[in-house]
Parts: structure tokens; C-alpha cells; sequence
């Protein structure tokens, strides 16, 4: 998925270990003109969850970078004095050791939690929810992004990451086995250029197929998360949050593109490429939030 830095990451892992194998002809699940399938599936799997979980370490590194997030490690001012001391209070309600937490320079309404486990997070909000938004809104916010860290999902995501990389990588090489195969009949039985470039695609156009797996489990984690966050901090305060967000559409969102995925916010998508949105329109996350506090 290109608006996620982690899924980017991830897939140029895999990309770079799987021309480099193949350049330096690596492949020991080939066997004559076939394929050990045991050995396929081992190989994929190592290099699947390897990009997936390189991903994850980095992915606190590389979320500051995207969005020049600044930590506060000492409050310079009476808001960012509220804003550790809510986090810490929310934190420790959830049960888990308190995220480092910053702000980041967007006039969006907008706030992440990335990290590789959930004592070790990063929770941020943008300069313009800051501003915008009332204090109880802004703690229904940082609820939401605890209950990520504190529900795992990045973990989560890293381990259905793994296993759609594995599959994609173990697909992609068996069609591309096939069209070799078609392409040099009655010829040499060593792999041929056709062999090389069909992997490859089949990789792009399989790991496409499968971010639609990866984007409906994201959606199910904000509805979560939105549960999260009215038990954290308030019902009403979650729903006026969303709300809030709803009315503030029309503002050009400033969050990199590779980091969409991470926020509370994400414009949606039109026709087949909402299957590939990460987010749930705001509608449906507010009628199920008024649904479950009846």
C-alpha cells in the first residue's frame, strides 16, 4: 500500500532481496525444471516476515522523520505541560509505559501512534488538532491512539504483513515458474529472462491483490481503536472528536502520503480504491460508536 511508510518499506525490502537473490542466483527451490515447495515456502517466509518486521523496528524512526514530528522531552509551555501529563494519564489507564509524544507541523486535524510494542510507542498530534480542537476532544484523540498501541496493532499488522508477503512472494515465483515454462518448452531446462521479469510483476501485481487484506484488517483496528477511546476518555468526547473531524474534510490534508495510514483521519477513496482505504468513513465509525453506547 503506497500511503503507508510501513508497507512502502516493507515491499522494498522484499523487492531488493528478491532481485539481488535472483541476480546472484540464489534459488535453492529450484530443482532441475521444477520446484521444492517445501523449500519455496521457507524462503518466502524468511524474507517475507524479514521485510515486514524491519519495517516495524524502523517504523517510529522513520514516522518522526515523514512528519518532522518534534518530541517534547521538556514542556516549554502550559500545552505541552496538558498534553504529557493527559498522555501519561491515559497511558497508565490502559496499562501500558508512557510513548514518547510530539507534535508535528500540519494544519490538518490529525494524530498517530506508531512503535514496535506497546512500551515503546510514539504517540503525536498535529499543530492544527492543537488548536482547533477542545481539550476533551483532544484527550478522545490520544485515547484512540493509545487504544492502537495498547491493542498491538502495529504488531498485529506486522505479523498479517509477514504472511501476505510470504504467500505473494511463494505465488509469484510458482506463476512465474509456469510461464517460463511455457515460454521455453521443448528448449534448455535453466531458468530464461521470462523467468527473472515474471516474478517480479507477479510480486507488484499480487502484493497489490493482497493490500486489500491488509487495508480491511486496518479498518477493523479503528473501530477499535474508536472503542478505545470512548472507554479511555468519553463516549461523547470520541463522537464530538469525530465529529470535528468530519467538519474539517474540506482542509488539504498535510500528512505525507506514506503515513495516511497511521492517523486518526484519511480521505477516503473513490469506487474500487476504497477496498485499498485504510480508513472507514467517518459516518459509519460515529454510528457505530452512538450504536454501542445506547
Amino acid at each position: 500500500m503506497r500511503i503507508l511508510l510501513f508497507l512502502g518499506t516493507n515491499l522494498a525490502v522484499i523487492f531488493v532481496a528478491s532481485i539481488t537473490l535472483n541476480l546472484l542466483g540464489v534459488g535453492h527451490y529450484l530443482e532441475g525444471s521444477g520446484l521444492n515447495m517445501i523449500s519455496l515456502l521457507i524462503f518466502c517466509a524468511v524474507f517475507g516476515f524479514t521485510g515486514s518486521f524491519i519495517s516495524l523496528f524502523l517504523s517510529k524512526f522513520m514516522a518522526k522523520r515523514a512528519t518532522q514530528t518534534q518530541i517534547i522531552s521538556q514542556p516549554r509551555n502550559a500545552e505541552e505541560r496538558w498534553l504529557l501529563e493527559t498522555v501519561a494519564e491515559l497511558s497508565a489507564k490502559a496499562g501500558i509505559k508512557m510513548p514518547e509524544v510530539g507534535i508535528f507541523p500540519a494544519q490538518q486535524s490529525n494524530a498517530f501512534a506508531t512503535g514496535w510494542n506497546k512500551n515503546d510507542a510514539l504517540v503525536a498530534v498535529s499543530a492544527g488538532l492543537m488548536q482547533r480542537f477542545r481539550p476533551e476532544e483532544i484527550r478522545a484523540v490520544l485515547a484512540h491512539e493509545i487504544g492502537h498501541v495498547a491493542n498491538g496493532d502495529m504488531v498485529t499488522l506486522s505479523l498479517i504483513q509477514g504472511v501476505v508477503n510470504t504467500f505473494v512472494m511463494f505465488f509469484a515465483r510458482i506463476a512465474a515458474h509456469l510461464v517460463d515454462s511455457f515460454i521455453n518448452r521443448g528448449q534448455s531446462s535453466g531458468r530464461g529472462i521470462g523467468y527473472f521479469v515474471t516474478v517480479f510483476v507477479f510480486d507488484i501485481i499480487f502484493g497489490i491483490l493482497a493490500s486489500v487484506i491488509v487495508a480491511w484488517f486496518s479498518r477493523r483496528r479503528e473501530y477499535r481503536a474508536d472503542e478505545a477511546g470512548a472507554t479511555l476518555a468519553s463516549p461523547a468526547a470520541m463522537i464530538s472528536a469525530l465529529q470535528r473531524l468530519k467538519a474539517e474534510q474540506g482542509i488539504p490534508d498535510q500528512m505525507p502520503d506514506q503515513m495516511l495510514a497511521f492517523g486518526i483521519n484519511s480521505h477516503l477513496k473513490d469506487g474500487l480504491m476504497r477496498m485499498l482505504s485504510t480508513h472507514p468513513p467517518l459516518d459509519d465509525r460515529i454510528a457505530a460508536l452512538m450504536q454501542r453506547n445506547r
